[in-house]
């Protein structure tokens, strides 16, 4: 593929990223240990959090999420099998391949086509007493409104968990998003905010949760547990007996020790990263905000920006061939806004779902918009040359 002038992803690393690798490399221990321990501690504490599990991918963290709701002890949060869950139409595939491979009934809602989460009417009216489950997906950096799903869930016994995989660093009400559920996932893959080659990391303040996600992440043994702990109470004194003792049916999604070393330097650079990518964000919703041919997302509370969606309006002059290869032309690397409204995918034979009212909005969505990158360096330049490329008078 040609590079393109203005790529969708590029790297935040520096020479202390691969300083870190080299320590990693001179100590000659690369499989899962104290680096990763220290990354998931400091990964906790900057969001607040009391639990932090680290895993080899977003994805990953999706997964084991979704398997510790099977085991998990507490009736207010065990799922079990037929569960319904409302999912956003619009959302990465690993939001939503956990939830029916554990035999869960997937409910699919329209999203907001300026916010580009959840459609709130459409989310209060598919909300059923059959509803166990609700995915929040923060999409494209963007939060969703927590107060109004609160409100729509309030008396309900409904888990809220959260897709935050797009939006490390944004913030809703001066909170942090992935920290408003029960649990919540990010990714930390090459694109995302900050990148530790690949990985991912769930976060959650509930302790026998915690010590579910541990022992899920690495064979569904307890070798991993702390000796006092939520799924076997206490562990033998000898460690030979508990090195091979298999109590959940796990996996293994173990990040490498490489991994959290370069996180532990991530993490220093979050603030900057941010407000980099906030930066970037004005100049774009200043230029783009009255936009004739193009809507952009409405921001809710502080996005981190993931990247900048460009969605054709009903009556706009253009159409999404024009706009492909107007950038094509100009040398913009885009994508659809994520996997757009995942329902046209043939993968859904393989679902068990129902579509709740029409995805109305999702649909034109998948047919009329698509994404380009924003970076944690200035990109003014680049969003005046897009500007200009597709602005008519």
């Amino acid at each position: 593929m040609t590079q393109k002038k203005y790529p969708l992803a590029t790297s935040t690393w520096d020479h202390n990223e691969y300083e870190a690798l080299q320590g990693v490399i001179d100590n000659d221990k690369f499989s899962m240990g104290d680096k990763v321990k220290l990354f998931e501690k400091k990964f906790a504490d900057f969001f607040s959090s009391k639990y932090a599990v680290m895993t080899n991918s977003g994805s990953s963290a999706n997964l084991i999420m979704i398997a510790s709701l099977f085991f998990i002890n507490d009736p207010n949060y065990r799922l079990k099998r037929g569960d319904e869950v409302i999912v956003p139409a619009v959302s990465w595939s690993t939001t939503y391949f956990p939830l029916t491979q554990y035999g869960l009934k997937l409910v699919f809602v329209d999203i907001d086509l300026e916010t580009l989460n959840y459609d709130l009417n459409s989310l209060k009216t598919a909300i059923s007493q059959n509803t166990r489950l609700i995915m929040a997906v923060n999409l494209l950096g963007n939060s969703n409104d927590f107060k109004k799903i609160f409100k729509l869930t309030k008396n309900k016994k409904i888990v809220l968990v959260e897709d935050n995989c797009e939006a490390l660093g944004a913030r809703f009400d001066g909170k942090y998003t992935g920290t408003f559920g029960l649990m919540g996932t990010f990714s930390t893959f090459f694109s995302h905010h900050i990148s530790t080659m690949e990985g991912g990391v769930v976060l959650t303040n509930n302790e026998e949760l915690y010590h579910i996600l541990l022992s899920l992440r690495a064979h569904g043994w307890t070798r991993n547990l702390p000796k006092n702990n939520k799924i076997t109470i206490t562990k033998d004194k000898d460690e030979f007996n508990e090195s091979f003792k298999f109590v959940l049916p796990g996996y293994n999604v173990r990040p490498l020790e490489m991994s959290g070393a370069i996180g532990i330097e991530q993490i220093k650079k979050i603030n900057k990263i941010i407000k980099g990518r906030r930066e970037n964000a004005a100049y774009f919703q200043k230029k783009f905000g009255n936009h004739n041919d193009v809507l952009i997302q409405k921001e809710v509370g502080e996005s981190s920006w993931f990247g900048f969606s460009l969605i054709l309006k009903k009556d706009s002059n253009l159409n999404i061939l024009k706009l492909r290869n107007i950038l094509d032309n100009i040398g913009f690397e885009y994508r659809p806004i994520v996997a757009g409204d995942f329902t046209q995918n043939p993968v859904m034979k393989y679902i068990d779902y129902k579509i709740h009212n029409f995805l109305e909005n999702a649909r034109f969505l998948n047919n009329n918009s698509l994404f380009v990158g924003n970076h944690h360096y200035n990109i003014f330049e680049a969003i005046d040359e897009l500007y200009s490329n597709i602005t008519y008078e």
